[in-house]
């Protein structure tokens, strides 16, 4: 989603301009201007880029709609909880394709368990890095971050059946307005359109960094070592840092995450996955639920092959049908939102596909405890 603080930024580059714009024809999603007789306009803006901006003021950070798919982005306390030595997950997303490709949103991670004979074997005790770069408005406004995060399950019974996890993230953050892509008045000349202006603008007028702090609590927990549900929460943007490219009071809201889901197998070789996500910042909401149907093709219960077949949805805005695949150590899943809002006309119901891979490093010690850690 796009941030709200880098709409008062547009608008405010629009104000130091004195321009004065309107919109018609969203269906044909073109942009049209008004002037102003009265006053000397010298400069305005014509791009698409506004177009997609207007749909998302009060939108705040990116999302994945496979969020389980994306644990250090979902929250903190997720750092290290797997049952592995390490695990790599990366995921791509481009949302609302029709409209210019508005936003692309790419991620990987790394995350591992550390000091594993220092601590009792039903604990777990993680840390990973993160790197985090989405593009919006056709790649007008880029955000990159860089993130490490630390975290601590404790187990809550002698085996380890149920834990329960603290986690913190810090993030660095760097985001920048690639003027290069704008369109100014003097760009269209008698002969044509010259793509050559004569404006001018400074490194602190387009590019914003600080630090982040987030922190996030998880619980999980099994009734025979078979099943397994969670619960947790999450907390970004704790230190509600100031954004603004021109010196405005912005101040970066938190957003706050609930989740929770499980697995319940229904024999030897398939089980149901299910799983939901509630967020909330700045009176935006975004709510996720949903669930997968998992087949083991192969019937190998040592090495399986698994296929999932589901479906998610996100309350007022799209149906998410998901397809995954698990083999060995790779898990590769595909989806894509069937936007079913007010957007229609304009997104000709594509909201955007999304594809995620998660490589998990299985312990290579035979003898080592097996944790009934979350199967997202």
């Amino acid at each position: 989603m796009f941030p709200a603080w880098a709409m008062q930024a547009i608008w405010l580059l629009v104000l130091k301009f004195n321009l004065n714009f309107f919109f018609v024809g969203l269906k044909q999603q073109t942009l049209y201007f008004s002037h102003l007789t009265i006053v000397s306009m010298k400069r305005f803006i014509f791009s698409l880029l506004f177009f997609a901006f207007s749909f998302s003021i009060q939108a705040q950070d990116p999302n994945f709609s496979q969020f389980f798919a994306s644990p250090l982005t979902l929250n903190p306390a997720l750092t290290g909880k797997f049952d592995g030595s390490y695990r790599v997950a990366g995921n791509y997303r481009n949302q609302w394709p029709t409209i210019n490709n508005a936003f692309t949103t790419y991620t990987a991670s790394f995350d591992a368990g550390i000091l594993k004979s220092r601590i009792p074997e039903i604990d777990q005790f993680g840390v990973g890095v993160m790197g985090f770069s989405d593009k919006s408005g056709n790649g007008v406004l880029q955000n990159n971050y860089a993130a490490l995060s630390i975290a601590y399950h404790k187990g809550l019974d002698e085996d380890g059946f149920h834990q329960f996890g603290v986690g913190f993230q810090g993030t660095y953050l760097n985001k920048r307005l690639d003027v290069s892509n704008l369109k100014l008045e003097d760009m269209l000349q008698s002969d044509g359109f010259t793509g050559v202006t004569s404006e001018s603008f400074t490194q602190q007028q387009i590019s914003v960094s600080y630090f982040d702090a987030n922190a996030g609590i998880f619980y999980n927990g099994t009734t025979d070592g078979e099943n397994n549900f969670y619960a947790g929460a999450s907390v970004y943007h704790l230190n509600r840092h100031k954004e603004s490219y021109l010196k405005g009071e912005y101040l970066l809201e938190p957003r706050v995450t609930f989740q929770f889901g499980g697995r319940i197998p229904m024999g030897d070789l398939n089980s149901i996955h299910f799983s939901g996500n509630h967020s909330r910042q700045a009176g935006a909401k975004n709510t996720v639920i949903g669930g997968a149907y998992s087949l083991n093709v192969t019937a190998d219960e040592i090495n399986p092959t698994n296929v999932y077949l589901g479906s998610w949805f996100r309350f007022g805005d799209a149906l998410i049908p998901y397809v995954g695949l698990e083999w060995g150590e790779f898990r590769l899943g595909a989806s894509y939102d069937v936007n079913i809002s007010q957007l229609k006309p304009g997104s000709n119901m594509r909201g955007g596909s999304e594809f995620s891979l998660i490589y998990t490093r299985a312990p290579r010690d035979p003898n080592a405890k097996k944790l009934n850690c979350p199967k997202f």
